[in-house]
């Protein structure tokens, strides 16, 4: 599998393809999906942050691209895709980067890593698959785990409409007004210098696990290991990244609301 070291700077050159494709994808969805983005001056200016939408369908990644026309954006993609080398290309230009789903992959972790200490933002769906109704339950802890060890803040995203645009089963979306709400950022229980700084093998396993879409399996998979760390000065225990999890979990659930009603969903 080739693929570009996600924390690599990108050239002018990708940046413009980047834009390209970005402004014909988006002009696209547009058509077919009217809607406003409510909440833009919420995005932090500079620095990285994690993106965190709800997922109700297949043109949820699509419609995140619309929060921002300054920044490039980073998406996680399955490693499978880059058997292509020409689609993994493809893929890289548009900001995506491959992950192994198959568990707790170490490597997702620090792909994802990487990308948040090249100081670009990272799209990631908490929920990890894609669900139903008005309701965000069962978050996947991996967006706060990594929030916590990277020290970036999570930006809460709201989609109302594109359930009814592209629900289950469906191949096609329909023409359907979809909204967009983003919150304020929330910014992590702080960690010390000397404690942000130690990882081992077992912790790095754990949070890649849900940092690729695990489930609180995935996460206790670093359990021992945390309970080794959080002896040490200014380590974050579990509770507090579960409490922070909780945290950001109320607030995509008040954007999504908010979503929603501007779309006209009723709350069936």
């Amino acid at each position: 599998m080739s693929w570009t070291p996600p924390n690599r700077p990108p050239t002018r050159g990708e940046l413009l393809l980047y834009h390209v494709l970005r402004t014909i994808a988006v002009g696209i969805s547009r058509v077919y999906l009217p809607g406003h983005v409510v909440g833009r001056e919420n995005l932090p200016a500079k620095g990285a942050y994690l993106l965190a939408p709800v997922h109700r369908s297949y043109v949820d990644w699509l419609i995140v691209a619309r929060v921002t026309r300054r920044r490039r954006l980073r998406y996680i993609a399955k490693a499978e895709i880059w058997k292509s080398k020409f689609v993994g290309r493809l893929l890289e230009a548009c900001g995506c980067f491959p992950v192994n789903r198959s568990g707790a992959d170490r490597e997702a972790l620090e792909r994802c890593r990487a990308v948040l200490n090249g100081g670009e933002p990272l799209v990631m769906f908490p929920e990890g698959t894609r669900r139903s109704g008005p309701v965000v339950e069962d978050l996947r802890e991996g967006v706060a785990y990594l929030a916590v060890r990277a020290g970036v803040p999570v930006v809460p995203v709201g989609i109302g409409g594109s359930e009814r645009a592209m629900p289950r089963g469906s191949s096609i979306p329909r023409p359907r007004r979809v909204e967009v709400v983003i919150g304020k950022p929330i910014w992590p229980p702080q960690r010390s210098v000397a404690a942000a700084g130690v990882a081992d093998a077992g912790d790095q396993a754990g949070a890649a696990g849900a940092a690729a879409g695990g489930d609180s399996a995935g996460v206790a998979a670093g359990a021992a290991s945390d309970r080794a760390a959080q002896r040490k000065q200014g380590r974050v225990s579990r509770r507090a990244t579960k409490e922070f999890s909780d945290e950001v979990a109320a607030a995509i659930q008040s954007v999504f609301d908010e979503a929603r009603r501007l779309a006209g969903v009723p709350n069936d």
